[in-house]
């Protein structure tokens, strides 16, 4: 097989290849030597090993080695790779284990796949229902998928698989915060909240028995910051990300069709379209941050209720909105809240912070607010809908009575 020609490719498409590595003595030069068979644009980061993991890579002149003297884990050693590659002016990096899980043959894969997907991080998808999976790896990886499709509505088969390829120019724009495992969950929830894509080729994957196998994953420890990881990504994504990417999609062609498709042709009857409409708004200002279009959707399914337009609805509380909301709800709750009333006068910095403080009368004036605020549109859309659904109607009659 000639190898030299994947060697160019590297080379033309700008990519290296990411080894960390941490107390793999026993691996770390069979993956290196394999890994230079199809290129020598390696970047080794030795994340403070203690063992002779050092001299071995002093031996292979082939390789760019970053080292440092304190274990920092895994995610910090991805990102001193990925500033090193970019520093160096690499477009790319594949990043691979140094424990011999994974097949140096599988790198063709990836860097011949740029061309298809050239803004996109690639994972390689381990078949995890082969023999010789660890239990604790099958369930972690379906867990961590389960939370990345809530996060960021993309389905992945593998998204705890280490052995990616990452477009560098759009992470270098990421400020990554996490350090350890949990970082290569971070990485891919934040890039696909920036419009990165996420896809995914098939790759091999070799676990070696369990009395020889290295690992320093420590199952309590990594798996609870990742749980933490997760808790923050979702509140994020409920509070910012999903409603930026509402608003960030709206145009004049999308909201024409929206009203066209769920409203004026809308075969439900006008009152339930309001109260689908009503509920939204209400769960757009109620006092559960984080938790009102899961709320939402919830009580529109139990009420019947159309739950595309009460989610629409309780996009109310997107960003931009929020000093609005918070503002109406003290004023609102001023009326009914004596003790420690707070007399606020708007400004765009009032947030979340002014909650803390002030809870019963927020909590009290948000209730009211969304109350008011549902009646009124509600109102208001059941006037407008008796106006503007009529015509059709009346068209259809006559049509058939001609």
């Amino acid at each position: 097989m000639n190898l030299e020609k994947y060697h160019e490719l590297f080379r033309e498409k700008k990519c290296c290849v990411i080894i960390p590595t941490y107390n793999n003595h026993q691996t770390i030069e069979k993956v290196v030597t394999e890994v230079l068979e199809y290129t020598n644009q390696v970047i080794v980061v030795n994340d403070g090993s203690t063992d002779n993991t050092g001299d071995i890579l002093n031996k292979i002149s082939e390789v760019d080695v970053v080292s440092y003297p304190k274990n920092k884990g895994k995610g910090y050693a991805l990102k001193t790779g990925f500033k090193h590659a970019w520093n160096n002016g690499y477009e790319y990096a594949i990043t691979i284990d140094s424990d011999g899980q994974h097949f140096a043959s599988d790198l063709p894969k990836f860097v011949e796949a740029i061309d298809e997907n050239p803004n996109a991080i690639i994972i390689g998808n381990r078949n995890m229902e082969q023999d010789g999976i660890p239990g604790k790896s099958s369930f972690g990886n379906r867990f961590s998928n389960f939370w990345f499709k809530f996060e960021t509505g993309i389905s992945m088969p593998d998204t705890q698989s280490g052995y990616r390829l990452y477009p560098l120019r759009p992470l270098s724009k990421i400020r990554l915060f996490t350090n350890k495992y949990e970082l290569e969950i971070e990485v891919i929830v934040r890039a696909a909240w920036r419009g990165v894509d996420v896809t995914h080729i098939p790759i091999q994957v070799y676990y070696a028995p369990k009395e020889t196998r290295i690992s320093h994953f420590k199952p309590f420890k990594d798996f609870t910051r990742i749980s933490i990881l997760n808790t923050i990504l979702v509140i994020y994504a409920l509070l910012v990300a999903k409603p930026f990417a509402f608003v960030k999609k709206l145009n004049k062609k999308n909201i024409h069709e929206f009203f066209r498709d769920q409203i004026l042709q809308n075969k439900e009857p006008n009152i339930k379209i309001t109260f689908a409409i009503m509920l939204g708004l209400f769960m757009g200002v109620a006092p559960v941050w984080g938790y009102q279009m899961l709320i939402a959707f919830a009580l529109a399914h139990i009420l019947k209720l159309n739950k595309v337009i009460v989610l629409v609805a309780s996009n109310i509380s997107i960003p931009p909105m929020i000093p609005i909301i918070i503002f109406a709800s003290f004023k609102t709750g001023g009326f009914f809240v004596e003790a420690n009333k707070v007399n606020l006068n708007f400004s765009w910095d009032n947030g979340l912070s002014l909650i803390k403080d002030n809870l019963v009368q927020y909590i009290v004036g948000s209730l009211i607010f969304g109350v008011i605020l549902a009646i009124t549109f509600g109102i208001v859309t059941y006037i407008l809908l008796l106006i503007f659904r009529k015509k059709p109607v009346l068209q259809k009659e006559y049509v058939k009575t001609k």
